[in-house]
């Protein structure tokens, strides 16, 4: 907030603050599971250490209140409070919208964002996640049958959804299509996950690379790779979906 207000971003696009304020982050610590705290479900707010999804919230969070030149931590706490929840409210753990692809979704329905991935050249991406509610081992609030039955309540409404993905193998012909401060969504392999990991595009060299929060480096960096280059390293990861800023 105190870079904020010595600065006027108001004439700056959304693309170009993501860029910008995600770079203050760079070199911050990965750390998972920061959201996943003892207790009820509160608004947790971490910048000490960051996974990749609360990297990417931090980031559209503050460049939203900068375009809106609101610096107070009450609007950054109502701001964050709007991209990460169901309806832009806390109501518990199965109100936060755990699936990217879910996430993406409700932030289009509520005017932040647009999926622009069918726009570029996407193709149909069968979604059907089924990995909370098929493991809540590996999530303490789903020892919770209650929230276990909400979770898979959603599951079901995202696999009724249409969605689209760029295959990898695609990304290197529509990269140009890609602009510098949108938002990359890297889709899983697997069946019954949607999104393995999350990040920021960014130019580099005249290519597209990813602004993110690894968990290789364990902190926010510019991959190496360019962003095709990337994603073909990992088996797990079948390409992306591409969200931008409205």
């Amino acid at each position: 907030m105190s870079e904020f207000s010595q600065k006027d971003f108001s004439g700056n696009s959304l693309n170009a603050l993501n860029v910008e304020i995600g770079q203050w982050f760079l070199g911050t610590p990965y750390v998972e599971k920061t959201l996943e705290i003892p207790g009820e479900e509160k608004l947790v707010i971490n910048l000490h250490g960051l996974d990749c999804t609360t990297y990417l919230e931090t980031v559209v969070t503050l460049s939203r209140l900068a375009k809106k030149g609101n610096l107070t931590f009450e609007a950054y706490e109502a701001e964050l409070t709007k991209v990460r929840y169901r309806n832009s409210v806390n109501t518990g753990y199965p109100s936060r919208l755990h699936y990217f692809s879910d996430w993406m979704f409700e932030n289009e329905k509520k005017g932040i964002i647009t999926d622009i991935t069918a726009n570029i050249g996407g193709k149909p991406y069968p979604n059907k996640p089924t990995f909370m509610s098929s493991n809540p081992q590996f999530y303490p609030p789903l020892s919770n049958p209650d929230f276990v039955d909400q979770i898979k309540k959603t599951e079901k409404t995202i696999a009724g959804r249409t969605y689209s993905y760029i295959p990898k193998e695609e990304i290197r012909e529509r990269e140009h299509l890609i602009q510098a401060g949108d938002l990359i969504a890297i889709t899983a392999a697997m069946n019954n996950l949607d999104m393995v990991h999350v990040g920021f595009a960014i130019e580099k060299n005249g290519r597209i690379h990813l602004l993110h929060a690894s968990s290789g480096t364990m902190q926010v960096e510019v991959s190496e790779k360019p962003l095709s280059d990337y994603l073909a390293s990992f088996k797990s990861q079948s390409g992306i979906m591409v969200g931008r800023l409205r």
